[in-house]
């Protein structure tokens, strides 16, 4: 059987993905879960799943674990020592990365680094260092497959040969589709009062909450675009947003033939993890089959970068390059927690962004050093700013 280490086994990737294993007991086992602090929440995982690890990133969170676990044989550990060590581990091949945020680093690439098979649900990471990343999947033999529906749907549409490049195989454009978010057709007046209930109401997928106020703000799908570039080895000027309300076309493939490829199915994220998970093979996930004639249409539309600037400033921050998509990132984790307080209003979170772009020099950020130190210093600086927004609306 196939040992499998899920980060982030508590959040809804997570979730899913051990509904994905659970339909194949003959095929794969769970060797290491991991949580920030959610301690209820792992330990009836631990229960049900038996896996040699637990580790929590929290300290306090794991004495708690380590205490309600034993007896059972399954050692708890902690902190990003733990992390790592669970996500190199020889006894799990695949390894699931579903950390939100820039804190997944670290373990992914302790993965990438052991040679693992890489389940990327984790788009920060490229979005932080992604040439170093990518360079230490080939520098050590790591397979990364993308499990954002919109990736895992690209990389569907491409031949097996596509890291020789685009033109090679005769791409012309990736074109990511977005919901468009709970407030895609929503003036200015009412995104100017948006509230954090309101912004984590996503009308198709079941998210976490930092992901559904990316997904409000399109920052989700700027975050994307910057994860396509290095997945895909392209620049930014070669992929597109789509706008697609009913999100069952996941993304598209244009060739120079004039040929668009899609890859269509309901909206739950158990299908890429399924993909992935067995690629080259095809298992059942548990998604019920897509029904056209229910969904009776399909619609398409621009993004609007003005109501919703977050999209420009990352296609902004991938064409400047060096750590310019790090000091993104870090910006607007910054910026999603204090809305998510309530410290801050839902159309500041792109004047923040903004801001804090205009005042770092991110140029030199090339070493993994480099660019936790920039991320460090774009989240101060972002922190300082938050009060001067606190109280507009843009």
């Amino acid at each position: 059987m196939i040992g499998v280490c899920i980060l982030g086994s508590t959040g809804s990737i997570g979730v899913s993905t051990l509904d994905v294993v659970a339909r194949h007991p003959d095929r794969y086992r769970v060797v290491a879960l991991t949580a920030n602090s959610n301690v209820d929440g792992i330990h009836r995982q631990c229960l049900d799943h038996r896996p040699r690890f637990a580790v929590m990133s929290d300290p306090d969170a794991a004495a708690r674990l380590r205490g309600r676990l034993a007896g059972t044989g399954i050692e708890v550990l902690a902190g990003m020592d733990g992390l790592e060590q669970v996500a190199a581990d020889p006894d799990a091949p695949i390894v699931m990365a579903a950390i939100v945020g820039a804190a997944g680093l670290l373990p992914a690439l302790a993965a990438v680094r052991a040679g693992k098979r890489l389940l990327l649900a984790n788009k920060e990471a490229l979005v932080v260092s992604g040439r170093l990343f990518m360079d230490e999947a080939v520098r050590h033999g790591a397979q990364i497959l993308p499990i954002d529906s919109e990736h895992n749907a690209v990389f569907q549409c491409m031949p097996g040969d596509y890291a020789r490049g685009l033109d090679r195989i005769g791409v012309r454009r990736i074109l990511l589709t977005a919901s468009g978010g709970p407030f895609r057709a929503a003036g200015r007046e009412t995104l100017a009062q948006v509230t954090p209930e309101q912004a984590c109401a996503h009308p198709n997928w079941r998210m976490g909450r930092k992901i559904s106020v990316d997904s409000a703000t399109l920052m989700n799908k700027g975050l994307e675009v910057i994860e396509a570039c290095w997945l895909f080895g392209t620049g930014p000027d070669r992929v597109e947003v789509v706008v697609h309300p009913q999100s069952v076309i996941h993304s598209l493939v244009e060739y120079v033939d004039g040929s668009v490829l899609a890859q269509l199915g309901n909206p739950d994220m158990r299908t890429p993890i399924a993909h992935a998970m067995a690629w080259p093979e095809r298992i059942a996930s548990g998604v019920a089959p897509l029904d056209l004639f229910a969904v009776a249409r399909l619609d398409f539309e621009a993004p609007d970068r003005e109501r919703f600037p977050c999209l420009r400033l990352a296609y902004e921050a991938v064409t400047a390059g060096g750590g310019m998509p790090a000091v993104l990132n870090a910006a607007n984790e910054v910026a999603v927690e204090a809305f998510l307080d309530r410290r801050l209003p839902f159309l500041a979170i792109p004047a923040l962004i903004e801001e804090t772009l205009g005042r770092l020099d991110a140029g030199g950020a090339a070493t993994l050093d480099a660019l936790l130190d920039l991320d460090r210093r774009a989240r101060e600086m972002a922190r300082s700013l938050i009060d001067g927004f606190g109280t507009r609306s843009a």
